[in-house]
């Protein structure tokens, strides 16, 4: 399985503009910029779509897990939060922090724990992320 998605950028780094557009069309020439990155200009930025494709990847990954062993939940809700730093002359994604929320009927907080924790490490993204992640997992 392929994924593809495209970025056109005119000018220079901080005073061009760019759009990404995405092969599912999601993204349709979705505005991206110095301003997107580092102020808050509305648009988008690398970050946030590594924080939503982390959150989506990690999510769905659970539900599997929970599926695997029997459990259906009420509702998942993750929020990863990607934080850029400096590097040098440059930026690292540095960590992805990843928040948790489910209600999952009869599952135990240390099953849950189990489950969500293979989820992290098994994740498509988060195999891929050279950055540090955390997982702050609760039942509610």
């Amino acid at each position: 399985m392929i994924r593809k998605a495209t970025a056109v950028w005119k000018g220079t780094g901080r005073d061009g503009t760019g759009h990404l557009s995405s092969e599912s069309g999601v993204l349709a020439q979705t505005p991206y910029s110095f301003k997107t990155r580092f102020e808050n200009e509305k648009g988008t930025n690398p970050e946030e779509l590594i924080a939503a494709a982390h959150a989506g990847c990690f999510t769905m990954a659970l539900a599997f897990g929970l599926q695997m062993a029997g459990f259906t939940p009420d509702e998942l809700s993750t929020e990863a939060a990607v934080t850029l730093e400096p590097e040098g002359k440059g930026f690292k994604i540095s960590k992805s922090a990843l928040t948790l929320r489910a209600k999952v009927p009869n599952l135990d907080d240390a099953g849950f724990a189990k489950i969500a924790g293979e989820a992290e490490k098994n994740c498509p993204v988060s195999k891929v992320l050279n950055a540090a992640i955390t997982l702050d997992a609760k039942l509610g």
